[in-house]
């Protein structure tokens, strides 16, 4: 029993890496042809596209993992029917729900273990990938961060570069907010400082404006500034939440609650991450039900048409979910966790008769 056991997890992590090679292959070349096309006119190394796709890769392919662990289960599965070997399991007193049980908690460590490193060399590498290619950008003029001191805004606006400093964040508006203005050589224009600043469009209304300039203090009841920044804006321009590990994830929670920060986004990539291993099982179980439901279906490819139809049904479920988590029409918590429980039953009540398969 314990030889069919090591067989079976050995034959898995065989389709599983056999499947995530081919992915991860296809996944590097359509992003390189990416690439090749955004630096066609641009004066850098042959070796540069290639370098920037082979560290995009590994982000790009963690958001296919789902697929890969269908295809795989698929993949698995029918090489085991076609061979017999799930009759010769049987009769050697290996039932079905055994296998899925054992294969089951194997896929569950394997997405512990993805969750754990590869999401993190990932996170890693993509934070590395988009500070290289900012150089090769108009972004790197731009750039809204989350720390402890607050809100920072870096901003470039006819010729002048603007540092903007707020303690929070209130719906349209900045709050304790400071403002110094550099000329092209980086010497100091002015500076401004607010108790409440109206970003709702990209020419701010700066409330009761303290002004510097040099050893001069001037106060303004309003004074209207033109930056490339409104509040929409700077809520898309905050770090890419797939550059982030997870425990970095964590701490700019920290950091958005404290400013008074929506915390959706974050909250949906969190829980994502820790819903993985279970989302990746419950994929595994359902392609696995349906190989073995389909198993006296003569035709190969209508049996591997079938699981694909209705996973991928499963997996834009989830999504669906996810989106209407992102704008907020539903919890976070019931976003991502109503798919994944609406799985659960569906693979309850095919699992019931796994053995009589």
């Amino acid at each position: 029993m314990k030889t069919h056991i090591q067989f079976l997890i050995k034959n898995y992590l065989t389709s599983l890496l056999y499947i995530f090679f081919l992915f991860f292959c296809l996944i590097f070349i359509l992003n390189l042809l990416t690439e090749l096309e955004f630096f066609k006119k641009s004066d850098v190394s042959t070796f540069f596209p290639l370098y920037l796709s082979l560290i995009n890769t590994p982000t790009l392919i963690f958001e296919m993992f789902p697929f890969i662990f269908l295809i795989s289960t698929q993949f698995f599965f029918s090489n085991l029917i076609n061979n017999d070997e799930i009759n010769i399991f049987k009769y050697s007193g290996l039932k079905n729900s055994k296998i899925f049980s054992v294969l089951t908690f194997t896929t569950f460590f394997i997405g512990i273990i993805i969750i754990a490193f590869f999401y993190n060399l990932s996170s890693n590498l993509k934070n590395l990938y988009l500070g290289l290619k900012s150089n090769h950008t108009e972004d790197n003029k731009y750039l809204a961060v989350i720390t402890n001191n607050g809100l920072w805004i870096k901003d470039i606006y006819n010729e002048k570069t603007l540092m903007i400093n707020a303690s929070l964040i209130n719906q349209n508006e900045l709050l304790d907010a400071y403002i110094s203005e550099f000329d092209s050589d980086y010497e100091i224009i002015r500076n401004i400082k607010s108790k409440k600043i109206d970003i709702k469009n990209k020419e701010w209304i700066i409330k009761n404006a303290e002004i510097y300039i040099q050893n001069n203090k001037e106060i303004v009841s309003e004074l209207r500034f033109n930056t490339n920044f409104d509040y929409e804006l700077i809520q898309n321009l905050f770090s890419n939440m797939s550059s982030l590990s997870f425990i970095e994830l964590i701490e700019m929670r920290k950091n958005y609650k404290k400013l008074n920060y929506s915390l959706t986004e974050i909250d949906l990539q969190l829980l994502k991450l820790i819903s993985f291993p279970f989302y990746f099982s419950l994929m595994f179980i359902f392609s696995g039900i349906i190989m073995m439901s389909t198993r006296n279906f003569k035709s190969k490819n209508l049996k591997i048409t079938i699981g694909l139809f209705l996973s991928v049904i499963i997996y834009y479920i989830n999504n669906f979910f996810y989106i209407l988590g992102a704008s907020e029409k539903i919890g976070t918590i019931t976003s991502i966790f109503t798919p994944l429980l609406f799985f659960t039953l569906i693979n309850l009540i095919f699992i019931r008769n796994l053995n009589a398969k």
